[in-house]
């Protein structure tokens, strides 16, 4: 019965309605934090001087990346239970690289063709194509955008879940891979190997171990052992939320980045809180297209929102009230993201995605088909 109850309000695509709401809201958070706190170059000023009132929350948005990493391990999991690692791959490849390429090449444009200068990443034309690869910190490349440095987190995730879809994923497995890899953080934290670091990723494997956790929770029901990894998870991720934020501070100041511990341990908590609900059932949202538009929409907002900045915001703030500049680059760039989901996103995704071939089902298999409808 639970398991059918949560089955109706998950669309025939597998996502959850109140996964693409929160998804969304991560990226407004990213968007808040660079807008309102961090592109000093782009309005000419200390943004953090401009809306001194809303700083303070804003700031937080930097965690909104942490959200996303929490949510990335619980739906890489949904979406690999049964699954080949040829068909992960083809998955991934579709997912992130076409409004990945499209970002790219707007930076490149926007760089190569105007005479734009803030959050210019100067590069070369060899850099722009290595960095088209996805690889770029790989070998020590500069990203073309800021925010390019959280996809070579996900794409090492996936390549440590991809030895779990070659094994063969099952509830055993994840539990036991789940566990190694939270040993292996804690052990990272004492050996303090650059290359252990790399591999491990301890202070982000935290979120990824924790969603799919949720994840576990969520399929099978709470049993003790999944609230374990949750719960370390978030003990652990408090520690590196606060080091993240801490760095930031120490690179700007506490004026231009007014974020308190207090503030940082709340907004994980808050994190924890709304993901263990999805997992548990209790946060439920009926599926709608405006919800479906919103998780569609966030990658891409994700990626082009400091485009949209950069190309907008100085042509605006000498004329118009901060407030309003923000709210204007806000608006257009959601509106892009919406474009780019519909209009190239997903016809490019249409199109590399393999096409199945029709297939007759033989009566007993209809049958079985037929029962398997909740």
């Amino acid at each position: 019965m639970h398991s059918l109850n949560q089955a109706k309000h998950v669309r025939g695509n597998g996502r959850l309605a109140e996964l693409d709401l929160l998804r969304f809201l991560a990226a407004l958070a990213v968007v808040a934090f660079h807008y309102l706190v961090a592109y000093a170059s782009v309005w000419g000023d200390r943004p953090a001087e401009l809306f001194p009132a809303l700083a303070p929350i804003a700031g937080l948005g930097i965690l909104g990346v942490e959200l996303f990493f929490i949510i990335s391990g619980f739906v890489i999991l949904m979406s690999v239970w049964g699954r080949g690692l040829g068909a992960f791959a083809r998955s991934r490849l579709v997912r992130l690289y076409p409004a990945y390429w499209l970002s790219l090449a707007a930076i490149a444009a926007l760089y190569g063709l105007t005479g734009a200068k803030p959050l210019d990443p100067k590069l070369s034309l060899g850099d722009y194509l290595v960095n088209a690869t996805m690889f770029q910190r790989l070998f020590k490349l500069t990203d073309a955008s800021g925010v390019y440095w959280s996809l070579w987190a996900e794409l090492r995730f996936y390549l440590l879940i991809s030895i779990l879809v070659i094994i063969g994923v099952t509830y055993g497995r994840v539990l036991a891979f789940a566990g190694i890899w939270l040993a292996a953080v804690i052990g990272a934290h004492f050996l303090e190997d650059s290359l252990v670091d790399e591999i491990v990723m301890p202070a982000y494997a935290p979120y990824f171990i924790a969603g799919m956790a949720l994840y576990l929770i969520h399929k099978r029901g709470s049993s003790w052992l999944p609230w374990i990894y949750v719960a370390a998870g978030y003990a652990l991720s408090i520690g590196s939320a606060l080091d993240r934020v801490h760095r930031r501070i120490d690179l700007a100041g506490f004026k231009n980045m007014p974020v308190t511990d207090t503030s940082v341990i709340i907004t994980i908590t808050l994190i924890y809180v709304m993901t263990s609900l999805v997992a548990l059932g209790l946060l439920r949202l009926r599926p709608s297209r405006l919800l479906t538009a919103l998780g569609g929409t966030t990658y891409p907002l994700y990626l082009f929102h400091s485009v949209i900045a950069v190309a907008l915001v100085p042509l605006l703030v000498g004329d118009l009230p901060p407030a309003l500049v923000a709210v204007i680059t806000t608006l257009a760039a959601i509106l892009l993201s919406y474009l780019v989901y519909s209009f190239a996103e997903r016809p490019i995704q249409r199109l590399l995605k393999p096409r199945r071939r029709p297939q007759t089902p033989t009566a007993p298999a209809a049958e079985v088909r037929k029962a398997s409808v909740p």
